[in-house]
């Protein structure tokens, strides 16, 4: 079957990498439909303005022949699919075409393209985002597929003209069919490796297993390709190690071949982001990065050091880092009322709590930092990050801990003892409490703010809507204190600055 005006049917079609994949297709000009559950934005919206309407609801009935719409000439399975669902059931039993997502971003997106994979278990939203835009501003018109919703760029993905694809390499895996890492799928000609921590527990059972897929996404790269790898880390150095094609290690240490001029020491960090000096093709340049903590400067420095390999112009790169403003849900803020910034941030693995806590301290120098922290994935509610954590909100000065999401699906011993956390903390000097449900986080986030405090919400989930309830209650209480002033100065409304 040739891929020419294909009829393309996706199962669990409003998922973040599906739904942007599902609007490629149809721009590339296939017939494009799908079902999933009920929708909202900014999938939905997205789908709709592709002019893709989803099916609402999983039915066989969807994939007979005799279906309003016929039978498919291929159908995609989303990674959140089980293999009983009933739409992949018949798709089966029909013998229809079926692929993973991935195999489908393989097959429609990447061909003829040169693939940069940025890959690690964290950072590559971010970093996946800064080097689109970068490619972008630099006149190389890339493709791209990013899972999260970048600030910079007008959309998560984009077809692209040029030879460049930049697309996060997720590791976790494609299908129920297809079980091993996406990333495996991707065809890097060129890679980016930002960190190798243990994650993903329900799939990998021991940093071994997860080490190894790391190395099976290296070994892909070919000979004439280019690797840049986070230098500071013996994990990565060790996985690294494993590539046919020149290696570029970055990091903060001066034995990396990019690294800060003075290494930590040259780096200059403040509310404005960082400054540093990076070695180019004629000497140091000077850097500004935006987006604030050691860890986005990190980002950077990978993709500086492939955008160098490239051969992009070293002025337009500079320029290009100096406006990157991130991604949304990474240190994003989301408003400033009554004194009190509330901070959006997706750090749930203790290193990226830690990270992030560092970013908002460079960011807000002057201001309490109170973290409210939901342990939503898999991994992050087990016992193994126990004294992680201690040490991951060191520099909070008050936590506030949500019950551990999928509790129930581990035995007690397995979990993070978070009465023993706050007590930890406490010894520290950090301020903590336990809560019970994510309603008393909120009610006593709401209760305990005040002025010149950051508020950090940290989830890989929805938190209950956490941030947004924060600053939509934060607004109200800002105007009615308002009103309240008003009413007792006697001030009108036409006198308000």
């Amino acid at each position: 079957m040739t891929d020419t005006s294909l009829d393309i049917y996706c199962i669990a079609i409003g998922g973040t990498g599906m739904a942007p994949l599902a609007c490629l297709l149809q721009e590339l000009g296939h017939k494009v439909r799908g079902v999933d559950g009920p929708l909202y934005p900014p999938m939905s919206t997205l789908l709709s303005t592709a002019g893709i309407e989803p099916l609402v609801g999983y039915d066989e009935a969807h994939l007979r022949g005799d279906s309003a719409s016929g039978q498919p000439d291929l159908v995609i399975v989303g990674n959140a699919v089980h293999r009983s669902n009933p739409e992949a059931v018949k798709a089966e039993e029909e013998g229809l075409e079926r692929i993973s997502m991935p195999q489908a971003v393989a097959r429609f997106l990447l061909r003829g393209r040169q693939s940069l994979v940025v890959s690690g278990t964290h950072g590559k939203t971010t970093t996946t985002t800064l080097a689109a835009w970068v490619y972008d501003q630099c006149g190389r018109e890339p493709g791209y597929l990013i899972g999260g919703v970048p600030r910079n760029l007008q959309a998560s993905f984009h077809l692209g003209s040029g030879k460049r694809f930049v697309i996060e390499g997720d590791e976790y895996n494609a299908a129920y069919f297809d079980r091993g890492p996406k990333f495996l799928h991707y065809r890097p000609e060129s890679a980016i490796l930002t960190s190798v921590e243990y994650d993903h527990a329900d799939l990998y059972p021991d940093p071994a297993t997860l080490l190894r897929s790391y190395e099976s996404l290296v070994r892909l790269l070919p000979a004439e390709g280019f690797l840049a790898a986070w230098g500071d880390s013996s994990q990565v150095r060790s996985v690294a190690s494993n590539a046919a094609c020149p290696v570029v290690f970055y990091g903060m240490s001066e034995t990396n071949e990019v690294h800060p001029r003075g290494g930590v020491a040259g780096v200059q960090e403040g509310p404005h982001g960082s400054r540093c000096e990076l070695p180019g093709r004629h000497g140091w340049r000077e850097v500004q990065v935006l987006a604030p903590g050691r860890h986005n400067l990190l980002n950077a420095m990978a993709v500086w050091a492939v955008a160098r390999r490239d051969g992009l112009p070293e002025d337009e790169v500079v320029g290009a880092l100096a406006t990157f403003s991130g991604a949304k849900r990474r240190l994003e803020e989301l408003g400033d009322h009554g004194g009190v910034i509330v901070v959006d941030d997706f750090a749930h693995h203790p290193t990226a709590v830690k990270a992030s806590i560092a970013g908002l301290k460079s960011r807000y120098p002057d201001r309490r930092r109170v973290i409210l922290f939901e342990p939503r994935s898999l991994t992050a509610g087990r016992r193994m990050f126990q004294q992680a954590y201690s040490e991951a909100f060191a520099e909070a000065h008050r936590v506030l801990l949500a019950p551990i999401f999928h509790a129930a699906r581990f035995e007690q011993e397995d979990l993070v003892d978070l009465q023993q956390l706050v007590m930890d903390l406490e010894s520290q000097g950090v301020s903590a409490h336990q809560c019970s449900d994510v309603e008393e986080v909120f009610r006593r986030a709401l209760d305990e703010a005040q002025p010149e405090d950051v508020v950090a919400t940290m989830s890989s989930g929805a938190f209950g809507g956490m941030p947004h309830r924060l600053v939509a209650e934060l607004r109200d209480r800002q105007h009615r204190n308002g009103e309240a002033s008003e009413e007792s100065t006697g001030t009108g409304p036409d006198q308000r600055d």
